[in-house]
């Protein structure tokens, strides 16, 4: 049977209810379970199905203390205790997990038999068309940017066709005959008000949600320090927010210096400083796949996968009945999460025999791949058609911006003509 690599573990004890005693080891967190392996024979001591869970708590008692414990259908109750880093960091985490798995959808009862062919081409299309809605997503809120930036400039060359009259008369007013016009400081104030409205709006635009996810959160450095929280994906940021939604920390677009992808489920997000330490932290989510698309399209070449990750991609690859497309990085988690076991040993069987195994796609099959293909054509479709527009933005961006230029420095030197 194969044996899913761990996305948390964590060293502490587990009370043996047949023998009476603690047994030192492991607790470990897979995506579809939770065990515990002695530290001595590294045997597997207790292996419970997060499905099966019924209640994770903190508890207490005379005899226990300080103990994590886990409730399994059949009213079976197991003692976890010395959990480090502290049993909070772990309860956690693993009440997040165990939360998140039972809001997703029913797991499939028993061992479920390898996926066809045409279920696999499924599997790989459906990632796909998650794909290019993300970049679609993130194609729209670039768009509406260039549109805000286009009517910034079209207000400021607005307010210079004001200035540009009001620069006029004051260089040769026909019938005043001092220096100044007496509401000159009004139209001043005036006009630095709307332009600081303006500018307001815009970066209230900007800051749209563009995905947000129940995560576990935690200064790198202070892994004792893991609480529930919250990551959030903006257009022009990254943030950090507790569980009732207060602001841990905001790192703006250009300060993120790098994103760790540690697994499929944990990122690292890191900005460095000159002579302080840099500002770090570590989040951990059991839909942190649905973000990591929206991630490497907003922060391309400073999203980084670690070693730590081809351990899981490894697994994946070798793990009977996983899709073909699983080693992708994005859709790691969305595949079946059962343990199958291997019951013919590599090498028996011929090449004919196993293509005369291999499921066939159905008609049905067949079918919803034709829907799919026809979906993602569209998809790519409008996608060329917003960055045709979107490069029209820009030529009309970069010709309005060197005319505004060119106008703020004329009218620059005229004013300085007249002090």
């Amino acid at each position: 049977m194969s044996r899913e690599i761990s996305i948390h573990s964590w060293p502490g004890s587990y009370y043996i209810n047949s023998e009476k005693r603690w047994a030192n080891g492991i607790l470990s967190l897979t995506r579809t379970t939770l065990r515990f392996t002695s530290e001595q024979k590294q045997e597997n001591l207790t292996s419970l199905r997060l499905s099966q869970i019924m209640e994770i708590k903190m508890e207490s008692s005379s005899f226990i203390f300080s103990a994590l414990t886990v409730l399994e259908q059949g009213n079976i109750k197991h003692w976890f205790g010395s959990l480090r880093p502290c049993r909070t960091a772990v309860y956690h985490v693993l009440e997040h997990f165990w939360r998140e798995r039972l809001l997703s959808p029913t797991e499939p009862q028993g061992a479920s038999a390898p996926l066809s062919k045409g279920q696999e081409l499924i599997s790989l299309m459906s990632g796909a068309q998650r794909r290019l809605e993300d970049t679609g997503k993130v194609l729209n809120h670039q768009g509406e940017q260039f549109d805000n930036m286009i009517q910034g400039l079209d207000k400021i060359e607005s307010d210079l066709s004001v200035a540009d009259k009001l620069l006029s008369e004051l260089e040769c007013p026909s019938w005043w005959p001092f220096g100044k016009l007496p509401w000159k400081s009004h139209q001043e104030a005036k006009s630095a008000a709307a332009a600081k409205v303006s500018h307001t709006k815009g970066l209230g635009k900007g800051q749209k949600v563009m995905i947000s996810i129940p995560a576990i959160v935690s200064h790198v450095g202070n892994s004792g320090n893991m609480k529930p929280g919250s990551l959030i994906v903006l257009v022009s940021s990254l943030e950090v927010r507790d569980a009732n939604g207060q602001l841990v920390h905001s790192f703006e677009k250009e300060d993120v210096d790098d994103i760790h992808v540690h697994s499929p489920y944990e990122i690292s997000v890191r900005q460095r400083f000159i002579g302080k330490p840099d500002i770090c932290f570590r989040v951990l989510s059991a839909r942190m796949t649905e973000a990591l698309s929206v991630l490497e399209m907003q922060y391309k070449k400073k999203v980084e996968i670690t070693r730590d990750y081809e351990a899981f991609q490894a697994t994946l690859a070798t793990t009977p009945g996983s899709p073909e497309g699983a080693v992708n990085i994005w859709s790691v988690g969305h595949g079946p999460q059962t343990e199958v076991p291997v019951e013919v040993p590599a090498g028996e069987l011929t090449q004919l025999q196993l293509h005369v195994l291999q499921p066939t796609v159905t008609e049905a099959e067949a079918q919803e791949l034709k829907q799919m293909l026809q979906q993602l054509k569209n998809l790519a479709l409008e996608a060329e058609t917003e960055l045709e527009r979107q490069d029209e933005a820009l030529d009309l961006l970069s010709c309005s911006t060197d005319r505004t230029t060119m106008n703020i420095n004329r009218h620059t030197g005229r004013m300085r003509k007249l002090l």
